[in-house]
């Protein structure tokens, strides 16, 4: 009931899985006791998420989007992270819980970035490789960001040892998943390629296989799970995994924000207000028009450059991602974690309404403005 809510109300669902979430818990109806156990189990749409963003990074398309919007990318980062860092630090926050204040500003939301684009733009114009470049890219610095956390120990050396470990592990991993893909799993996918089912259960396996050796490697099965993908981006049957996956992904993804929304503590988050409210508020507005500069400056039209500027004027769903991990790895307080949890979901509340009012979406509340 409250997805199709969110529907009539020109929002994303996401919004409505955190709702419910709210509603269902401790603090609200308290009809879940247990949300962790809800929690532990969607962390595997975690998994197929970076699994299925790797299987993307196709390497001619890595090439293309690092020449289109790679400097507009990259400052605008600069220019967020330093925004988000002044408002953390502004607001009391110790300096490194400042830092990945300013980190979560950096990323704007696949979800209503892809999701409000029609088809014709999305696959067809300018403007949907434009959106597309600068969100992958995104997504690359939002894995580096992951790393660093996985990365981080409890103080001292321990974190700079850990960091130093991946740094020596990373390339090892990668190395042993191209010559398991070479050598074994390229190998039974041409064997058995008739048989989709296998072919399903078979990439399914990769995924959560190297995901496993990953941790056998003191990674993270997120980043495993990455570098399954990468790795298999280049294989002819990517994009038939990509597409039977992404359901199995979603079902999964809709658990993780439920549960983000079963454990969300309502009395931390009342005294968040002031400090979610400047943030969701930098990202709504300050973000378009600093996207807009940027991509005028590399030659894009005005119009183009100021609707790019709108679909991306949020926070990302990966920084709700980045704040839960973050306080799993005491990185962070539950302080911060609400902080970024609730910036965000104000973000996509706005920003969808400015985007759905200005632009055409598929869920527009004119006819003039819907396309599908």
């Amino acid at each position: 009931m409250l997805t199709t809510i969110a529907l009539y109300a020109k929002q994303a669902m996401i919004v409505a899985y955190i709702v419910l979430g709210i509603l269902l818990g401790p603090w609200g109806f308290g009809l879940i006791n247990d949300a962790q156990l809800i929690k532990d189990i969607s962390n595997i749409g975690i998994i197929f998420l970076l699994y299925l963003l790797g299987l993307d990074l196709f390497p001619q398309k890595l090439w293309k989007m690092l020449r289109k919007a790679l400097s507009a990318t990259l400052i605008s980062s600069i220019v967020f992270w330093s925004i988000g860092f002044a408002i953390g630090f502004l607001f009391g926050y110790p300096l490194l819980e400042s830092i990945l204040v300013g980190a979560v500003l950096m990323f704007s939301s696949t979800i209503i970035g892809v999701k409000l684009l029609p088809t014709t733009i999305l696959h067809h114009k300018h403007t949907g490789q434009i959106i597309i470049s600068v969100l992958l890219l995104q997504d690359l610095l939002a894995i580096l960001v992951l790393l660093l956390l996985q990365g981080y120990g409890k103080g001292g050396g321990s974190f700079l040892i850990d960091i130093m470990w991946q740094l020596v592990t990373l390339p090892v991993l990668i190395l042993l998943a191209w010559l398991l893909k070479k050598f074994v799993l390229i190998k039974l996918i041409t064997r058995h390629d008739q048989i989709y089912e296998y072919i399903f259960l078979l990439a399914i396996a990769w995924c959560l296989g190297i995901a496993e050796l990953a941790v056998a490697m003191r990674l993270s099965y997120e980043i495993g799970a990455f570098i399954a993908g990468v790795t298999l981006a280049s294989s002819p049957v990517a994009f038939f995994i990509a597409e039977r996956l992404k359901p199995l992904r979603d079902f999964f993804l809709i658990l993780f924000f439920f549960a983000l929304g079963a454990t969300f503590k309502l009395d931390l988050a009342t005294n968040l207000i002031a400090p979610a409210l400047l943030l969701a508020l930098c990202a709504i507005f300050v973000k378009p028009w600093v996207f807009k500069k940027l991509f005028i400056r590399t030659g894009e039209d005005q119009s183009v450059s100021t609707e790019v500027g709108f679909r991306l004027g949020q926070i990302s769903e990966f920084s709700m991602l980045i704040a839960v991990l973050a306080v799993e790895s005491s990185f962070i307080s539950e302080d911060t974690s609400y902080l970024i949890q609730l910036a965000t979901l104000i973000s996509f509340i706005v920003s969808s309404y400015i985007i759905v009012l200005r632009y055409p979406t598929p869920i527009a509340v004119s006819n003039r403005l819907r396309r599908d």
